[in-house]
């Protein structure tokens, strides 16, 4: 029963992680302007490592989806702001 109950809340505990994930890789994919998208990778990255490290996420799931934000955010323009 209480490896039953620790699931669970290890099961929310994962489910928030992989939203929240999920909702800072859209940031950075969403970002029309160079700045925005840089500064909305370097959360993304950050929180991809925090929760590979505890092992919600495998760690290559992590590299690789670090490796597509990069590549994508270096093929937007400098200049342009988001209106």
């Amino acid at each position: 029963m209480k490896r039953t109950r620790q699931n669970i809340r290890r099961a929310i505990r994962n489910k928030a992680a992989l939203s929240r994930m999920k909702t800072l890789v859209r940031k950075v994919r969403t970002s029309k302007a160079k700045d925005d998208a840089t500064k909305a990778l370097r959360m993304a990255v950050k929180y991809m490592d925090e929760i590979a490290a505890r092992g919600v996420i495998h760690r290559n799931r992590a590299s690789n989806q670090k490796s597509k934000l990069t590549k994508f955010v270096n093929t937007l323009k400098g200049e342009e702001k988001a209106t």
